[in-house]
């Protein structure tokens, strides 16, 4: 089916992104540097080392950041999905 007779719409199996659904983007950064920002407002940067299904990821050389310097160095984290509000 096409819109003015010009592009066809595509349908879900032609959209490789699905907007509902991020676990394809982030499986797609895996290794790249990230800033997490927390619900409480806390932000933590690193490298995306995992992701799964719940959109809990494992942060390499993770460090915790206040107004732009490092205030700790956590190493290799864990972040539960439900905690992060932007990635």
């Amino acid at each position: 089916m096409s819109i003015n007779g010009d592009t066809p719409n595509p349908t879900r199996e032609e959209d490789p992104v699905n907007p509902r659904d991020p676990s394809g983007f982030l499986s797609e950064i895996i290794g790249s540097a990230v800033i997490v920002k927390l619900n409480a407002g806390t932000v933590y940067k690193g490298k995306l080392e995992a992701v799964d299904g719940y959109m809990n990821i494992t942060v390499h050389g993770c460090e915790e950041v206040r107004d732009d310097k490092v205030v700790r160095k956590w190493g290799n984290s864990f972040i539960r999905g439900n905690n992060g509000t932007h990635l």
